[in-house]
């Protein structure tokens, strides 16, 4: 429960300097001016948390967990996936109404508009990555490759955070709050996860019942 209160607690403490103007806007800003550099590679950058980019990620993680999971005969196979796919439908549940409640303008490298926090690309990238990654560690046995897809993990959420500061499109601040965002919804994603091996464990599959 650690691993949920944590994250929630920065989220909140990050979400309350934005609504008061808080000191650690002063220090998103001058971070702000110093990273922000238009071009060509942020801009590549920030499109890995486009939902055209991520999403499809998460669906082929989804579609060959239910496959690999189905095909073992696990009692609930299809409780893993789902945890999976409703992490990412709450993520535009609980971005939109808290970037209409904040109100934060943008930065000063796009047009003057408000609604930027928290960076719904940038916890599209969190939820979607680490929801694809959470669902197929399991179902690799070498170690070498898990922590390849831990390290691929880790490089697309972390490109897509530091394209969308570096173009300007979003503050510091707007992306770690959405990595606490995104992170709580992971949580959420294992222990969805772990209740479904429990169950498993002590309830014969479907094509391996007592003999």
């Amino acid at each position: 429960m650690l691993l949920l209160v944590v994250p929630l607690l920065l989220f909140l403490l990050i979400t309350w300097q934005v609504l008061a103007d808080g000191p650690l806007l002063d220090v998103d800003a001058r971070l702000s001016d110093a990273l922000v550099r238009p071009d060509r590679a942020s801009e590549l950058l920030s499109d890995l948390g486009n939902v055209e980019v991520a999403v499809p990620v998460l669906a082929l993680a989804l579609a060959v967990t239910a496959w690999r999971l189905r095909a073992t005969g696990m009692d609930r196979w299809w409780l893993r996936p789902a945890a999976g796919a409703a992490a990412m439908l709450l993520v535009p549940v609980l971005v939109a109404p808290l970037k209409a409640w904040t109100d934060r303008p943008g930065t000063p490298a796009v047009p003057p508009a408000t609604g930027y926090y928290p960076s719904g690309h940038t916890a599209t990238a969190v939820v979607a990555y680490g929801a694809a990654t959470l669902l197929l560690l399991p179902l690799l046995g070498a170690p070498a490759v898990r922590r390849v897809l831990i390290g691929l993990c880790a490089l697309l959420i972390l490109g897509a955070s530091y394209g969308l500061v570096r173009r300007g499109y979003h503050w510091p601040l707007d992306v770690v709050g959405s990595w606490c965002l995104g992170a709580a919804l992971l949580v959420g994603v294992v222990l969805v996860s772990r209740s479904g091996r429990r169950t498993s464990a002590g309830t014969p599959g479907r094509r391996s019942g007592p003999s």
